[in-house]
C-alpha cells in the first residue's frame, strides 16, 4: 500500500466525522482542507480510498444533491446511503439540506 499524503489523511479523517444519515459534498470537503476550488482533487482522493469501511467515502455527494461517483459503483453507493436512511428522488438526495453535514470544525 502506498503512503498517504497529509491531504489524504486529513480528507479521510473528515469522513469519519460525518454522522449516520448525513452526507457532505466534495466542495465542502475542499473548502475545509483549504483547497476551495479543488473539489475534483477531493474526488480523486476519495477514489483512492483503500479502507472504505473505516473512511466512509460513500457519504460524499455532489453539491446539487446528485450521487456523484463511487469506487465500487453508483448502485453500491446508493445501497449504502439508503442503509443510512438517505432517500432518493430522481437520482438526487431527497430533502438534501436536511441531510447535509458541514460542521467539520476541529
Amino acid at each position: 500500500m502506498r503512503r498517504l499524503t497529509k491531504l489524504h489523511q486529513k480528507v479521510y479523517n473528515l469522513l469519519k466525522k460525518i454522522p449516520k444519515g448525513k452526507v457532505t459534498t466534495y466542495k465542502i470537503l475542499a473548502r475545509v482542507v483549504n483547497r476551495p476550488k479543488n473539489w475534483r482533487e477531493i474526488g480523486k482522493i476519495l477514489s483512492q480510498n483503500s479502507y472504505p469501511q473505516k473512511y466512509p467515502c460513500y457519504k460524499v455527494v455532489r453539491s446539487d444533491g446528485k450521487i456523484g461517483g463511487y469506487k465500487f459503483g453508483v448502485k453500491k453507493k446508493i445501497v449504502l446511503l439508503k442503509r443510512d436512511g438517505i432517500i432518493f428522488k430522481k437520482n438526487k438526495v431527497f430533502n438534501f439540506k436536511k441531510h447535509l453535514f458541514n460542521f467539520f470544525y476541529e
